[in-house]
């Protein structure tokens, strides 16, 4: 029988000597456990809610109330004076930046009004109570054509750009009637429509500056008619100087209806609006009527 060799049970040396095993890996892997923090940390303070301010119901009301009376004020402000922007806009005279004629009739209009209150406080009584009186009511027409006047000066005299006649009224026009609602409307506005009681008036203001508009383009119309237009029919004539008077005289017949009938001031301002689209209708026609060419 042959004698064989066992196995060395013990590891050999070289396992020993520079060789790692798959024990040691794992151990190099391992995280070292934490140490201790032994900082002393300073606890922070717990976080303290807002404090409200507390606002009493007065105040409250007050600064709601403010800003209804604000609201209120930038609606009657824009419903008086809007529709003049959006006019403008909205028509070619936007186009033809013809804004410069706007303005220069804004001026005439502002001469104008102080000549007309120059003669209104030299001529006309101050009367106590509210009656018609048909000689201060004819004086006061009769002063009014100085309106007239200027708007002859305004399309006749002052010197535009080169555009059409159609614009030319249409810009006067507007200039006109923006610049009485910036004298007449604006103050009443600012001191009254931001009072701390609603009331209609200053809407119902706002309504007659939009009939008042309509009004200043119609009379622009019909004077460019007038006095720019020289081949017109003569049958459209004494039609032309009819419309031409009413709409000059207005306030007067407003007046009349106010303070001689009685009517209130939401029947006259509705009567306003309905003739001047009337009015307005009745220029239109006239203007593309003198606008044919004769046969």
């Amino acid at each position: 029988m042959g004698f064989t060799k066992k196995a060395d049970p013990s590891p050999s040396p070289a396992r020993h000597q520079g060789h790692v095993t798959e024990d040691s890996v794992n151990f190099s892997k391992q995280a070292p456990p934490p140490l201790p923090d032994l900082s002393l940390r300073r606890r922070a303070a717990p976080e303290k809610p807002p404090r409200k301010l507390s606002v009493s119901p007065e105040i409250g009301d007050r600064i709601f109330e403010r800003k209804m009376t604000m609201f209120h004020f930038l609606n009657c402000a824009i419903l008086t004076f809007g529709p003049h922007a959006v006019y403008y806009s909205a028509t070619p005279l936007s186009e033809y930046d013809t804004i410069g004629t706007s303005i220069k009739a804004a001026v005439v209009y502002l001469v104008t009004a102080l000549v007309k209150l120059v003669c209104l406080a030299t001529f006309l009584n101050v009367s106590e109570n509210d009656t018609f009186d048909p000689y201060q009511e004819a004086l006061k027409a009769l002063i009014g054509f100085i309106d007239v006047a200027g708007l002859y000066f305004a399309l006749t005299q002052l010197t535009h750009r080169n555009i059409s006649q159609n614009h030319k009224f249409q810009a006067v026009g507007l200039g006109w009637a923006f610049a009485d609602s910036v004298l007449h409307r604006l103050a009443p506005l600012w001191v009254g429509a931001r009072g701390l009681e609603f009331t209609w008036q200053y809407i119902l203001q706002g309504l007659e500056a939009n009939a008042n508009l309509v009004f200043s383009i119609s009379l622009a119309a019909l004077g460019s008619l007038v006095w720019l237009r020289k081949n017109k029919p003569n049958s459209l004539i004494p039609i032309i100087y009819l419309c031409a008077g009413i709409v000059a005289t207005m306030p007067s017949i407003t007046s009349y209806l106010r303070l001689g009938l009685g009517w209130h001031f939401p029947k006259v301002v509705g009567f306003q609006l309905f003739t001047s689209l009337v009015m307005a209708f009745i220029s239109w026609q006239l203007v593309s009527a003198c606008q044919r060419p004769s046969l």
